[in-house]
């Protein structure tokens, strides 16, 4: 984390490499929505040239190394590996309402001390949880294990529970509603039109960081407690309308776990069944589906980690000023960037599918190359993430659990760690490690799509130098000081 509030300025980079490498390259940061709790916790040491300079070589290199990695049978080999685990059915069904049960006590708690409780940010309970212990802590455990998201999520509660009363109905004798099935996906029947794809999860991703980027919701426990009743409302009676489609084709926070949890060790078969696998191999065997928004909802991700960062430089405060200046107002200001610059990445990954189809000289269609490629983004997203938000959870997390321990009555100064300076070279590896791991990922895809060993490494020429370049990009915007967002 750099500056002096490390939370706000998480970022995720994202880099597409073997197919639209440049656009992912772009993205440098891990989005944050963590607030300004981590003030104290130490940045990183690395100087600023190095870090570039690193950064750049070690892409170009990794690059130029998996090149000659061309044996598909032995890559198939490291993907495909996996270890079955046992998970009985019964025990699912005892753990996930327990779970569920415990993540809806602690988001009532969230919204009751977020109204009532403590003002200040290191003594909120409200902040500390959703900042330091979700979005921080839980968030790194959905690709550093496996998303665990689906059986937490307290808004699927109300979903569950008309699912559960509808079985029990049926036990009875009953019938089924027609074209209702028993476990609650469908409750009032309207359903979504397929020609929104997931556009509905990406106009909603984009809004959630427009608010965090706009309002002091990662500062004011109020606000924030506010904006979570919002969301809970939208969001129950949403899938209360339209079933399970919601959080699959709607809620942005379910579709951001499920993107990360691709890139984890722990996978989930669609019969249920649960497998340990090396960490980033499972994004090699599918690309997104083929719906509307499902590439945009990707770009967006990584769209949105770079303008989470970069409205927190010095330099974007010195470009908006003059422009406020004119009268134009900030809110607007924002928003116009915010939705220029995720037409302009969308734009720019689909002109880098179309020059790698040209490259490979291949019948592939440009579409189906976005799709086949998109998955390669993840790991340098969840690279970054851990990056930035490892040491803010630990320098953090003393003062988590002293507040957890009396929600309503915290400590009034509770403790923060201050990470040793090395840790800012740890941070360094991360980004790295997630770089490598992102170019494993898209050389394997590029061997899976295309014949042969010419055409896999020649649909990687068009990307890699402005790969490099953006890489460096996101770096130097990364070791910039924080600066409060202006006009707004």
């Amino acid at each position: 984390m750099t500056g002096t509030r490390p939370g706000r300025r998480g970022r995720r980079l994202g880099q597409f490499v073997a197919a639209a490498v440049a656009l992912a390259a772009v993205a440098g940061r891990a989005a944050a929505h963590s607030g300004s709790l981590g003030g104290s916790v130490a940045s990183a040491t690395v100087p600023t040239w190095l870090t570039i300079l690193t950064g750049g070589i070690v892409v170009g290199g990794s690059f130029l190394f998996t090149t000659l990695l061309t044996d598909h049978d032995a890559m198939r080999g490291v993907n495909w590996w996996r270890l079955a685990l046992p998970a009985p059915a019964r025990i699912r069904r005892a753990v996930v309402p327990l779970a569920r049960a415990l993540s809806v006590g602690v988001f009532l708690l969230v919204v009751v001390t977020g109204f009532v409780g403590p003002r200040e940010g290191v003594r909120s309970f409200a902040l500390l949880v959703v900042w330091v212990g979700w979005w921080a802590g839980y968030t790194a455990t959905t690709y550093l294990v496996g998303n665990t998201w689906p059986a937490l999520n307290p808004w699927r509660a109300p979903l569950a529970a008309v699912g559960w009363v509808r079985a029990r109905r049926d036990e009875r004798g009953g019938d089924a509603d027609e074209g209702a099935d028993t476990d609650g996906s469908v409750v009032v029947g309207v359903s979504l039109p397929a020609s929104w794809g997931r556009w509905p999860a990406v106009a909603g991703l984009l809004a959630l960081v427009w608010l965090e980027v706009v309002s002091p919701v990662g500062e004011n426990p109020r606000l924030l407690a506010a904006v979570v009743v919002a969301y809970t409302l939208v969001t129950v009676a949403g899938s209360l309308f339209v079933g399970e489609a919601w959080f699959e084709r709607v809620d942005p926070v379910s579709q951001v776990f499920a993107a990360y949890g691709r890139v984890a060790p722990l996978q989930r078969g669609a019969d249920g069944s649960l497998a340990v696998r090396l960490p980033g191999t499972a994004l090699t065997e599918d690309p997104v589906p083929d719906r509307p928004g499902e590439v945009a909802f990707v770009v967006a991700l990584l769209w949105v980690t770079t303008y989470d960062g970069l409205v927190a430089t010095p330099a974007w405060a010195a470009a908006v000023e003059p422009v406020v200046g004119l009268g134009v107002p900030g809110l607007a200001v924002y928003a116009a960037v915010l939705l220029a610059g995720f037409a302009l990445f969308l734009g720019v990954y689909r002109l880098a599918a179309r020059r790698v189809r040209a490259s490979a000289d291949t019948y592939v269609t440009a579409r189906a190359i976005e799709r086949w490629f998109a998955p390669a983004l993840l790991p340098i997203a969840a690279g970054y993430h851990l990056a930035h938000f490892l040491g803010y959870f630990l320098g953090l997390a003393p003062a988590l659990a002293a507040v957890a321990a009396s929600p309503f009555a915290p400590p009034a100064t509770p403790l923060a760690l201050v990470l040793p300076g090395w840790f800012g070279s740890a941070k360094l590896i991360f980004v790295l490690g997630g770089h490598v791991l992102a170019i494993w990922v898209a050389h394997s895809l590029a061997f899976e799509l295309f014949p042969g060993v010419l055409a896999a490494i020649r649909s990687q020429y068009p990307s890699v130098v402005v790969m490099v370049f953006y890489t460096m990009t996101s770096l130097w915007v990364i070791t910039q000081p924080y600066a409060p967002p202006p006009y707004v």
